[in-house]
């Protein structure tokens, strides 16, 4: 069992009841509809609160830990991290790179992913829910979705992440992420429907979202691979004047893609609710 993964920092007593009580009162919020607590999802309608979570312990694996399909792996707010992978800024990982692996139908919950990483969470086929996951300082991406169809959805429910300095959710496969209460802070991208990947069409739906000191955009997507961006309640602290929603040409891979327009363009990115400061 030691090989699978190391166990640095077991969780401390105190910090599990710590864990214990944001549980309760996790569930008795929601159950209100009141605020939010703290490092957990935003209720539905809110835009997320921007709390960090603290963690109740260190995980390291030595290699990626795989969520089976149809299972659910809650992560009790722990820090999840490999042992023998280090960050290496921008070069191109894989799947063996990072610390969880989604099969389809696999939840990610409660957990934060560290800073000792290349490639964070990969759903590499489709259909993946992650919830109440946090990226303490993103490597080259902090989620990764690749395959399915044009019908395959992965939810990203009240997550966050921070230090990116490129994408957070790169989105390589056919389909459509749904992101619903996201804290995003110091970033390139938010959501990067992949502009080298070839004529693959992807859609974003993404509310309650507060983004803080973006560099490039919050979503950047594909014109003449007919993507679709759509943006609800969504908070911008935007000292870098990024753009709300960019968007591309796309190409085969052959070439970088080009970025021809940003804004508000009906049937491309359609804003609602956007609040920049």
């Amino acid at each position: 069992m030691l090989s699978h993964f190391i166990l640095v920092l077991a969780t401390a007593s105190a910090a599990a009841a710590q864990w214990s009580a944001m549980d309760s009162e996790r569930h008795l919020r929601a159950k209100n509809k009141t605020t939010t607590a703290p490092g957990t999802a935003a209720p539905r309608g809110d835009i997320h609160s921007g709390t960090w979570p603290t963690s109740t312990g260190l995980v390291q694996y030595d290699k990626p830990y795989v969520v089976k399909a149809g299972e659910t792996f809650d992560g009790g707010m722990k820090t999840y991290e490999r042992s023998n992978v280090q960050c290496e800024g921008q070069k191109e990982g894989g799947p063996e790179h990072t610390v969880f692996l989604l099969e389809p139908g696999a939840t990610l919950k409660n957990a934060i992913i560290g800073k000792n990483q290349r490639e964070g969470v990969h759903c590499d086929k489709h259909d993946c829910t992650i919830d109440n996951v946090w990226w303490d300082d993103v490597c080259e991406d902090a989620f990764t979705i690749k395959g399915g169809t044009a019908s395959s959805v992965t939810h990203v429910r009240g997550c966050g992440a921070r230090h990116a300095e490129d994408k957070v959710i790169q989105h390589n496969g056919p389909g459509k992420v749904v992101i619903d209460g996201f804290y995003a802070q110091d970033f390139g991208k938010l959501y990067r429907s992949c502009g080298t990947c070839g004529n693959i069409q992807r859609q974003v739906a993404m509310s309650n979202v507060l983004a803080v000191s973006p560099k490039v955009s919050v979503v950047t997507i594909n014109e003449n691979f007919k993507d679709h961006a759509v943006l609800d309640n969504i908070r911008i602290e935007n000292k870098n004047k990024a753009t709300v929603c960019a968007w591309t040409e796309g190409t085969d891979g052959k070439s970088e893609p080009k970025k021809i327009g940003d804004g508000s363009k009906p049937g491309l990115c359609d804003l609602s609710s956007i609040t920049e400061q």
